[in-house]
């Protein structure tokens, strides 16, 4: 069930978040129950980062792709 909330959260919610849960880690004065909860919940929240992060990549490698094939056919084109 929390995978399918990790999913829904925006690249920005999810990092805020992730911030919180390693603040919490750190200052201590958890059990080891909620630690272990913590931790696997900033697992959760760092993989749905990357995937943002690797879907972000990919938008701006095709992007670039799609500009630098644009340049290479109006180069070809032009007569000065």
């Amino acid at each position: 069930m929390t995978s399918n909330v990790s999913e829904a959260l925006g690249y920005e919610q999810a990092r805020d978040e992730l911030i919180e849960v390693v603040r919490r880690l750190e200052a201590g004065g958890t059990t080891l129950e909620e630690s272990l909860a913590l931790w696997e919940r900033g697992e959760e929240l760092a993989k749905v980062c990357r995937q943002w992060l690797e879907g972000a990549r990919k938008r701006l490698d095709a992007a670039l792709a799609g500009e630098a094939e644009g340049e290479e056919g109006g180069t070809g084109a032009s007569s000065e």
